[in-house]
């Protein structure tokens, strides 16, 4: 599946591939948005696979293509979310980047639905890429991923979005840096637009959960 480049699909293969990851993540373990408690006023943190959770919209942190991972089996939430979402998400990835014409630009975000995930929609957004020193307009970047994506959660009138940790992996952008950056661009735009949409916090590593409840209070 995650070798395989966009191309037509038979309604056959998608029924089958559909009850397979639907069963596949129903063993996994689903977790609700009404399950967890709060941080703090509407931010939530959250530790576990991203691709379990059951709230109106994930973040992918996606490369400049925008059409996932090919990589077999490589551990990044990009090849994670393309895998237990089904092909689909792929081509229609696809649509969107044959229609712009131009790769995606760090900072934006584009939204489409999550097919096989027990969420809703998936918000594809490109972090930025530090190698070596941090920079402010790397650190501008990143605030942007997160506006673009509260922007379109709000714009097509989500409830609850959950943010994976944006940049941190193979983009190489420093972990603390990057989780304040998160909590004060998230806390900035709930004060300053007064939305009710709610935001989950998703870490995989045991050390971004410390970063997090750090900051979180």
């Amino acid at each position: 599946m995650n070798v395989r480049l966009p191309a037509p699909l038979s309604d056959e293969y998608i029924g089958i591939e559909s009850d397979y990851l639907r069963e596949a993540t129903a063993a996994k373990g689903i977790t609700r948005l009404d399950g967890l408690s709060p941080a703090e006023d509407g931010i939530y943190l959250w530790q576990g696979d991203i691709t379990t959770l059951e709230c109106d919209a994930i973040v992918n942190a996606a490369n400049s293509q925008l059409l996932g991972c090919f990589r077999p089996l490589h551990n990044c939430v990009d090849n994670c979310i393309h895998t237990y979402a089904g092909l689909r998400l792929r081509n229609t990835c696809a649509g969107i980047m044959k229609k712009q014409g131009h790769e995606e630009p760090a900072g934006r975000a584009k939204i489409t639905p999550a097919y096989d995930l027990p969420c809703k929609y998936v918000i594809h957004t490109v972090g930025p890429i530090v190698n070596g020193r941090l920079t402010a307009r790397q650190e501008e970047l990143l605030a942007s991923c997160y506006r673009s994506c509260l922007a379109l959660a709000e714009e097509n009138g989500l409830g609850s979005i959950a943010f994976c940790c944006i940049s941190t992996g193979v983009f190489g952008f420093p972990q603390r840096r990057a989780a304040e950056i998160a909590v004060q661009t998230v806390r900035d735009h709930r004060a300053d637009t007064k939305s009710r949409t709610e935001v989950i916090f998703n870490v995989w590593k045991d050390e971004d959960l410390e970063i997090y409840r750090k900051l979180l209070g």
